[in-house]
């Protein structure tokens, strides 16, 4: 549930940020490639960030328990059946088996990958919404004389 929580406010998480940046830094006027890059760049970055974490954690920590927690799952009775009505009993236990065989590094390049394609897609819309061309005018930060 906190994954799916997560993945769904990142990009509004990340809008919010962008109009942080464009208004502070930029004095409110960003271009639509700007904010793209600038939004690639964040995905890209927290997708490096998430892949060493998830790296540490399947090399030290994981010890195969992932994969034998989802063996698990699929062995109940009641799964089992369930498989066997679709006839992929056999199709699921060499996914199972090709997933032991994975190292950790090509796990975590594959999340990676996805992370910055997911960050180049959404990357688009986001700065398109958050593109202005009028400068931001604020009291507060002309100096005085």
């Amino acid at each position: 549930m906190v994954g799916m929580f997560l993945a769904i406010v990142t990009p509004f998480f990340v809008a919010k940020r962008l109009r942080r940046f464009r208004d502070e830094v930029l004095d409110g006027i960003i271009s639509f490639m700007r904010g793209w890059a600038y939004v690639i760049f964040v995905f890209f970055f927290a997708g490096l960030l998430l892949a060493m974490v998830q790296y540490a954690y399947f090399t030290f920590v994981d010890q195969g328990y992932f994969i034998q927690t989802f063996s698990n799952y699929i062995h109940t009775p009641e799964i089992e059946q369930l498989l066997k009505q679709y006839g992929i009993t056999e199709q699921l236990n060499e996914e199972i088996r090709v997933l032991q065989s994975i190292r950790a590094i090509d796990l975590v390049l594959n999340c990676l990958t996805y992370n910055i394609l997911v960050g180049v897609l959404l990357g688009a819309p986001i700065a398109a919404f958050m593109k202005s061309s009028v400068r931001r005018v604020d009291n507060q930060q002309q100096p005085s004389n």
